[in-house]
């Protein structure tokens, strides 16, 4: 839920491209030999939509994307995290998957009005706040690219140095979150890794219906962060 995504079913109740993970997820929940793909644009859904071919999940078995963590591995943490927006701005949540030595923790939560990135950036945070085993190296696999680059390329670094200016002399966006971010990360052994969002990666769609089950809550509370 990092920007808004094309979910196209090649197979499933009704075929098509939706633009939304809970009306995609009713067309191939408990339908054998579902076929599915989430697309960051509309042209990249109907393109593959000619030809699909299989990189999703189907009833009954687990994807490799969820395989290939070692449940049992005690050397890493690994977190997964999610988070948007339905409207952008507008109400919004984050979702956060711990996942160690057999054990997997939650953590969600939502605002009445916030934003996309902000809510991807939420995610993360949340699960450095609240990890158990600080000691330990942790990989963060997130489908936001904002997050990833901002962090892998240093870009976050370089406008909290420039007093939160970029490098085209405008002001960074979310520096409340970004300056939380920096300061868990600086104390922690991380890695951000970026996964396709809906591809199949049962631990990333969890995520995701997280955030989306807290978005939609009533009594949400204010992002003060939120500068609209």
């Amino acid at each position: 839920m990092s920007a808004k995504k094309f979910y196209a079913v090649a197979r499933g109740r009704k075929p098509g491209i939706y633009t939304n993970w809970p009306d995609a997820k009713s067309q191939i929940d408990r339908f054998t030999g579902a076929l599915y793909r989430g697309f960051a644009t509309r042209k990249e859904a109907e393109e593959w939509l000619k030809k699909p071919v299989s990189g999703s999940a189907s009833p009954g078995k687990r994807p490799e994307s969820a395989r290939a963590h070692d449940m049992n591995d005690t050397s890493r943490v690994i977190i997964y995290t999610d988070g948007g927006s339905s409207g952008n701005p507008g109400p919004g949540g984050y979702g956060a998957i711990q996942l160690y030595n057999g054990k997997i923790k939650e953590h969600t939560g939502g605002f009445r009005f916030t934003t996309n990135n902000r809510m991807e950036l939420m995610g993360a945070i949340v699960a450095l706040r609240e990890l158990d085993y600080r000691e330990l190296p942790v990989t963060v696999y997130t489908d936001s690219s904002y997050v990833v680059n901002g962090i892998t390329k240093g870009w976050a670094k370089k406008w909290r140095s420039n007093n939160w200016i970029k490098s085209d002399k405008q002001p960074a966006v979310n520096p409340d979150l970004w300056g939380e971010l920096l300061e868990l990360t600086a104390e922690l052994d991380v890695t951000f890794v970026w996964v396709r969002g809906h591809a199949g990666n049962t631990l990333n769609e969890r995520c995701d219906e997280l955030a989306v089950h807290s978005s939609r809550q009533k009594g949400l509370p204010e992002d003060k962060g939120y500068k609209g």
